[in-house]
């Protein structure tokens, strides 16, 4: 399993589902690390062997920061199935395969997408299986010592997704009652949904496991729309965040070519050699 000492914050994450799509899936670890990345992150392993992945890991010195739990057929318009009464098991399921990948992985956190509400479910059924999934994954993740996370997005770019607020995802982590339930911070739904950025982020710190960044309008890089980003990263710092960033969003132009917002914000320990 990869065991690498991560750098001094702050430290950025190549989303690899998003960036680098110039090339190949398995040739973005290297552009990312190319391009001075410490670690990566995407949505799903499942595609891959487990090994060759870690082999990619190993081979570009790269931390594999955080993967999502399965979430049905993504293809085909799914977003999670945590909420879904009929898909308990399946989802058990998941739990299971994706604990074997992040464990080759040396993967420390993994996402839960919640999914779409579906119809003519009764809410407070919805909720509960949803409280109960969620208390089944943390319990069999701490025992592989990985943080469970579940993130809140905004329901414009995927309507009827069925946690879009911070609040809700404190409630849910308040009725699971486990230590290892935490939030993914995405700066951007949160932007959309909520703003008061930097106040949420210093209320829900110590429930904060992870951060993702893109712009507003556009999920372009940081610079780009609306947010003040170096006060956003400026006040991580100064709170005393001490998680990785992940860089989820969509190059304007090219990958590379669009990374000159993140040289301000790094240090000679955040940079590889």
């Amino acid at each position: 399993m990869p065991n690498r000492t991560p750098p001094k914050t702050p430290k950025f994450a190549a989303n690899l589902t998003m960036l680098y799509n110039e090339v190949s899936f398995l040739d973005r670890f290297a552009a990312a690390a190319k391009d001075g990345f410490t670690g990566v992150e995407y949505l799903f392993p499942y595609a891959f062997e487990k090994e060759a992945l870690a082999e990619r890991l190993e081979r570009y010195r790269l931390v594999q920061v955080l993967h999502n739990l399965p979430a049905g057929d993504w293809d085909a318009g799914e977003r999670g199935i945590a909420c879904l009464p009929e898909r308990v098991g399946e989802f058990q399921d998941g739990v299971g395969k994706a604990i074997e990948y992040a464990t080759t992985l040396g993967c420390t956190r993994i996402n839960c997408l919640v999914g779409k509400a579906p119809a003519g479910v009764a809410a407070d059924k919805l909720e509960r299986t949803l409280v109960d999934n969620l208390a089944f994954a943390a319990k069999a993740l701490k025992a592989a010592d990985i943080r469970l996370l579940v993130e809140p997005i905004n329901t414009r770019d995927i309507p009827g997704f069925y946690l879009n607020t911070t609040t809700h995802a404190e409630r849910l982590i308040e009725a699971v009652g486990s230590d290892n339930l935490f939030i993914q911070y995405d700066v951007y739904h949160m932007q959309i949904m909520e703003g008061d950025l930097v106040p949420t982020i210093q209320r829900l710190l110590p429930k904060i496991a992870h951060v993702q960044v893109a712009d507003n309008p556009g999920r372009n890089e940081p610079g780009t729309g609306e947010i003040n980003y170096p006060f956003v990263f400026a006040s991580l710092d100064r709170l005393g965040y001490q998680g990785w960033i992940g860089c989820e969003y969509k190059p304007a132009r090219g990958t590379s070519e669009g990374l000159s917002w993140m040289r301000p914000h790094q240090t000679p320990e955040t940079v590889a050699a």
